[in-house]
C-alpha cells in the first residue's frame, strides 16, 4: 500500500524502515554505496596499477616504493578519525560529498607530480576523502535497509570494493598499455567526479541519522523520503533527551562499548595488515618475476575478482549463518592461501588462481568486519566506530606495504615475507573469538 494510502502515523521512522519492506528505492541507495565503495577501490589501488611504471620512471627502488604505496593509507587512517566522525554530526550525505570533492582534487594532483614527495602528498589527500567516506557510506548503507536486510546490504556495499579493482584494472590494464602511469590517475579523478553528481541526484541523508539529531526540518525530510521508498509517513518525531552535540570519541570506551570497540580495532588492524600486503604488492610482485605491467595488473584483477566473489558469498551465507563465524573462518583460511602465494607458481595462470583464491578469502573477512561495526552500534555511534575502527586499522596497517618493502630491502624472499605477513589475520581471528558477548550474537 502506498504511503499516501496509508497517511501519517506516530512513532520511530527509523522503526517503520526496520519493519517494513525492502523498497526499489532503498536498494538504489544501496547500489549507490556499492558504487561509491567500488570507486574506493580504484582509487586506493590505482597506486599499485601505477607502481610499475612510477619505478620504472623515477628509477626508486622497493624500498622508498614501499612508503609510497603507504601514504593513501596514512591518509585513509587519519580521514576516518577526522571526517569519519563527521558523518555523525553533519550527517552521511554531505560528509560523503565533502569525501569526493577531495578524492577527485588529490587524484588530480597525482597525476601531475613530479616526485615521491608531491604523489605522496597527493595520495595522503587523496586517503583523506576514501577513509571519511568509508565510515559514512557503511552507515548509510546500514540505515537505508530494513532489519532483515542490513548486514546483507553492509556486506554487499563492502563487496563493491573489489569490483572496484576489477573493473579499474581492466580499465588501468588498458590504459598502461597506450599511455604512461598518469593516465590512471585522470580516469580515478573522472570516476569520482561523475560520482558527485550522482550522490547529489541519488542518496537522501539518511533517516535514522535525521530522527537520531533532528535538524532543522528533519520532519518534513523523513517524510519525503519514506514516500520515495513507499512507507507510511510519520505525524511527529520522539523528542530527543539531549541536545545534540559532537559525538564524543570517549563514547566508544563507555563499560557497555569498550570490548566491543578493542575487539573490532584489533581484528580490523591484523587482517588488514595481511589484506594490503596481498593487494598492495601483487603488481610489483609478478612484474618481478619477469612479466610485463600490464600482465602484472591483470593478476590483481583476478585477485579482485575473488575478492568480489568472496564479498557476495558471505554476503548470502549471512542470511543463514552468524556474521562472526564467517569473518572468523574467512580469516583463517586467509593466512593459509596468503602462504601458499609465498610459496610461487610456474606460471601465470596458476599465479593468478593462487591469487583470486587469496582475494576471495581476505576480501570476505574485511566485508564481515564491516558488517559486525555496521550492526554492533547504536545510530548516534555507527558512523564514529567504524571511523575509529577503520582509522585505527589503517593507520597500522599502513606499515603493511613498507614492512614489506622493508623485509624485501633485507634479502628476505617472498615465502618468508608472505608468512609473516599472514600473521595478520591470525592475529585478527583471535581478536574476534575473544570479543565479548554483544560480539558473540552478531
Amino acid at each position: 500500500m502506498a504511503a499516501s494510502q496509508q497517511g501519517m502515523t506516530a512513532g520511530d521512522p527509523a522503526e517503520i524502515i526496520d519493519s517494513g519492506p525492502m523498497s526499489g528505492y532503498q536498494w538504489s541507495i544501496v547500489a549507490t554505496m556499492v558504487a561509491l565503495n567500488a570507486l574506493d577501490g580504484f582509487d586506493v589501488m590505482a597506486i599499485s596499477f601505477a607502481s610499475p611504471g612510477i619505478s620504472a620512471a623515477w628509477g626508486i627502488d622497493r624500498g622508498v616504493l614501499g612508503l609510497v604505496l603507504s601514504m593513501e593509507l596514512v591518509g585513509m587512517a587519519l580521514g576516518s578519525l577526522t571526517l569519519g566522525r563527521l558523518a555523525d554530526t553533519a550527517g552521511r550525505r554531505n560528509t560523503i560529498l565533502l569525501c569526493l570533492a577531495l578524492m577527485t582534487v588529490g587524484m588530480l594532483g597525482a597525476a601531475s607530480a613530479g616526485g615521491v614527495i608531491s604523489l605522496s602528498a597527493w595520495r595522503v589527500l587523496t586517503g583523506l576523502g576514501i577513509g571519511g567516506m568509508l565510515a559514512a557510506i557503511n552507515a548509510a548503507a546500514a540505515e537505508a535497509a530494513n532489519a532483515r536486510y542490513r548486514p546483507l546490504a553492509v556486506v554487499v556495499m563492502a563487496g563493491g570494493y573489489p569490483v572496484g579493482t576489477v573493473l579499474g584494472g581492466l580499465v588501468a590494464t588498458q590504459l598502461l598499455q597506450h599511455y604512461e602511469w598518469q593516465s590512471v590517475f585522470l580516469f580515478g579523478a573522472a570516476w569520482s567526479a561523475l560520482m558527485i553528481a550522482v550522490t547529489w541526484w541519488r542518496v537522501p541523508e539518511s533517516i535514522a541519522f535525521l530522527a537520531s539529531r533532528q535538524p532543522e526540518g528533519a520532519l518534513e525530510r523523513i517524510n519525503r523520503t519514506l514516500r520515495t521508498m513507499g512507507h507510511a509517513t510519520v505525524s511527529s518525531l520522539v523528542a530527543r533527551t539531549s541536545q545534540p552535540g559532537r559525538v564524543p570519541l570517549s563514547r566508544l570506551f563507555a563499560p557497555e562499548w569498550i570490548k566491543v570497540t578493542a575487539a573490532m580495532t584489533l581484528a580490523y588492524l591484523g587482517h588488514i595488515m595481511t589484506f594490503y600486503f596481498v593487494m598492495k604488492w601483487i603488481p610489483k610482485i609478478v612484474a618481478d618475476l619477469g612479466y610485463p605491467p600490464a600482465e602484472a595488473a591483470g593478476v590483481l584483477v583476478w585477485a579482485s575478482i575473488g575478492g568480489a566473489s568472496g564479498s557476495l558469498v558471505l554476503g548470502l551465507l549471512t542470511l543463514r549463518l552468524p556474521v562472526r563465524s564467517l569473518t572468523i573462518a574467512a580469516m583463517l583460511v586467509s593466512c593459509v592461501l596468503v602462504v601458499i602465494f609465498g610459496m610461487g607458481q610456474p606460471d601465470l595462470a596458476r599465479l593468478s588462481m593462487v591469487a583470486a583464491a587469496a582475494g576471495f578469502v581476505t576480501n570476505a573477512g574485511v566485508v564481515g568486519l564491516y558488517a559486525l561495526v555496521a550492526t554492533g552500534f547504536p545510530v548516534a555511534l555507527r558512523a564514529s566506530a567504524t571511523g575509529f575502527v577503520i582509522g585505527v586499522g589503517r593507520g597500522g596497517s599502513a606499515l603493511a606495504p613498507a614492512l614489506a618493502g622493508l623485509l624485501f630491502a633485507l634479502g628476505y624472499g617472498l615465502p618468508v615475507v608472505a608468512l609473516l605477513m599472514s600473521l595478520g589475520s591470525v592475529l585478527a581471528a583471535v581478536a574476534l573469538l575473544i570479543g565479548n558477548r554483544r560480539s558473540r550474537e552478531l
